[in-house]
């Protein structure tokens, strides 16, 4: 094994078991996009609301800032708003694409 590899291991540990806890909350994400879209289809609700979409990411990047404090605290929210600005687009596909199924039977 080499060097790099032994220092990093203990650090990609963690990561992965992070990684795992997160694709955990991400399944569990889809699963309520579904149903979610299953009631926008039975009450005429259309699959995107811009409003919902930036109270979405606006509420990710305010929970990181409310804990980390300063420019960290700043550009670690920048980056999570904009991994959330790409999770709510694939998500509202998703719903886009239930929609139009569902429409389409």
């Amino acid at each position: 094994m080499s060097k790099v590899h032994e220092i990093m291991k203990p650090y990609r540990a963690r990561i992965d078991a992070l990684d795992d806890q997160i694709v955990d909350l991400m399944i569990e994400r889809l699963k309520i996009i579904r149903e979610v879209a299953a009631v926008k289809v039975e009450n005429g609700i259309p699959a995107v609301i811009e409003e919902r979409i930036a109270e979405v990411i606006d509420h990710a990047g305010d929970r990181v800032e409310s804990v980390l404090s300063g420019e960290q605290g700043e550009d670690d929210a920048d980056r999570i708003r904009e991994i959330y600005a790409l999770m709510v687009v694939i998500c509202c596909d998703l719903e886009e694409e239930i929609l139009e199924s569902r429409a389409s039977h």
